[in-house]
């Protein structure tokens, strides 16, 4: 990536993952001045690779973003290595701040910054996040299938998380760690597709050879294990937006915070739009990208009415500036030809 920015950009994007970059490069083909602002932290960094990405499934998520830095470039937006701090409203456009004090303007802002995975504490999680350590059974479930599959009880959509794994392999085991008694409904569910339920709270995971091998419940019990799924809280990296009046809510499905937008996008501030996981917490990387893709037709086509308004109104006002250079040119002539 290149650290340059200038002055003022059509659009300043935040973010560049799948949904920045595409949005991006629809913008940029759109002939608009395009600023890319990547911190470089994607949320799927830990992961051997993306999947359910039609002619790129296996792809490295760094090898995506490459491509698809390298794809922008082409096309004359810049893409930039840093941290927003802050985005404030000037003059009907914003003011783009970063860490380290570089600065710019932009007339419309796409948001795509995506979001954070708040684990449980359970120690050794984190190091196995992404690995053997999952969350979405339509991003990994290929890979572990017909493998010993845990499921902790982590959040409101674990049962359903474990139903869901189920189709992916036979041995699937429920820990329910301190979650509340399941309901009777749930438990008649996870009976039915043969998931067995294992209570105690989870001390830690057991691991041999750099591969998950079970995991640990307080009393010192092991459940042979190969891979372990955890619903996470997700919550959206948005904080540089509070200038702008613009926060985080939670998300209605309980499962985190998302910055709340419609179709499109849009936000409840004008000008600024939203694509990928900081909006759409279940979104991959596929519709992630699409989501990016509409954003950014929306927002040309939001400048497109802008440009036209103003040219309209310059062709009606008499005292516009290019009528005034007409009329003033005109003089002049007159005056050299002694009228």
């Amino acid at each position: 990536m290149t650290d340059q920015l200038v002055a003022d950009y059509d659009v300043v994007v935040v973010g560049g993952g799948a949904a920045g970059l595409n949005g991006a490069l629809v913008l940029a083909r759109a002939r608009r001045s395009v600023a890319v602002v990547d911190a470089g932290a994607p949320r799927n960094a830990p992961a051997h690779a993306a999947h359910g990405l039609l002619a790129r499934d296996g792809i490295s998520p760094a090898e995506l973003l490459e491509r698809g830095r390298v794809e922008v470039r082409g096309y004359g937006a810049d893409v930039v290595s840093g941290e927003v701090r802050e985005a404030v409203r000037v003059d009907g456009g914003f003011s783009v701040v970063l860490a380290d004090g570089r600065a710019t303007r932009a007339r419309r802002l796409l948001v795509t910054t995506g979001l954070v995975d708040e684990l449980p504490d359970v120690p050794g999680l984190r190091e196995r996040w992404g690995r053997d350590v999952l969350h979405c059974p339509y991003c990994h479930g290929w890979e572990v299938r017909d493998q010993a599959i845990g499921v902790l009880a982590s959040g409101s959509t674990s049962v359903h998380q474990a139903l869901l794994f189920r189709q992916w392999s036979e041995d699937v085991v429920f820990f329910t760690h301190t979650a509340k008694p399941l309901a009777a409904e749930d438990a008649e569910k996870l009976a039915a597709r043969d998931i067995r339920v294992v209570a105690g709270e989870v001390a830690g995971l057991e691991v041999v050879g750099d591969r998950l091998a079970g995991v640990r419940l307080t009393d010192g019990t092991v459940v042979e294990r190969e891979a372990l799924a955890v619903a996470p809280r997700m919550v959206a990296r948005a904080g540089f937006l509070a200038g702008l009046g613009l926060r985080p809510e939670e998300h209605p499905s309980g499962v985190g915070e998302h910055i709340p937008a419609d179709t499109g996008g849009r936000t409840a501030v004008p000008g600024v739009r939203v694509a990928g996981n900081v909006t759409d917490l279940s979104a991959q990387v596929g519709n992630a990208a699409a989501a990016g893709a509409d954003a950014a037709l929306q927002i040309n086509a939001e400048l497109v009415a802008e440009e036209v308004d103003r040219a309209v109104a310059a062709r009606r006002d008499p005292f516009s500036a290019e009528l005034e250079a007409q009329v003033c040119e005109l003089v002049a002539g007159d005056r050299r030809h002694g009228l």
